[in-house]
C-alpha cells in the first residue's frame, strides 16, 4: 500500500522558515517524481515545486522562487521542502504527490491526474 506522509507544518511568524517533509512508502518503483502543492482556503490547489526521481532536476513556481529549496534525503524516499521568508499569503495546507511523469513543469491537478497523494500538513503564517 502506497503512503505519502507530509510533516513539518505549523505556525511560523512572518519572515520565518519551515522545512516540510514528504515520506513515501510502498511505491512500486523507484522512478517516481515528488510534487509539492498548496491549497489556501477558497483557492485552487497550486503546484509549487517538484523533484525528479534522481534528485537532479527540480522545478519551482515563479511565485515562490528564491524562497524554496527542494531536495531528496539520502534514502531517496523522503523529500524535503525548505521554505524561507514566509508570508501570511503562504498560509495553506501543503500536500505532496508522487507520479512517474516528469515534464519540467507542474501541471494543475485539475488538468493532470497525479497518481498518489498525501493528506497534507497545515502551514500558518499570521498577519
Amino acid at each position: 500500500q502506497v503512503q505519502l506522509v507530509e510533516s513539518g507544518g505549523g505556525l511560523v511568524q512572518p519572515g520565518g522558515s519551515l522545512r516540510l517533509s514528504c515520506s513515501a512508502s510502498g511505491l512500486p518503483r523507484d522512478d517516481y517524481a515528488i510534487y509539492w502543492f498548496r491549497q489556501a482556503p477558497g483557492k485552487e490547489r497550486e503546484g509549487i515545486s517538484c523533484i525528479d526521481s534522481s534528485g537532479e532536476k527540480t522545478v519551482y513556481t515563479d511565485s515562490m522562487k528564491g524562497r524554496l529549496s527542494i531536495s531528496r534525503g539520502n534514502a531517496k524516499n523522503t523529500v524535503y521542502l525548505q521554505m524561507n521568508n514566509l508570508e501570511p499569503e503562504d498560509t495553506a495546507v501543503y500536500y505532496c504527490a508522487a507520479d512517474r511523469g516528469w515534464y519540467d513543469y507542474i501541471y494543475s491537478p485539475a488538468l493532470y491526474d497525479y497518481q498518489y497523494w498525501g493528506r497534507g500538513t497545515q502551514v500558518t503564517v499570521p498577519s
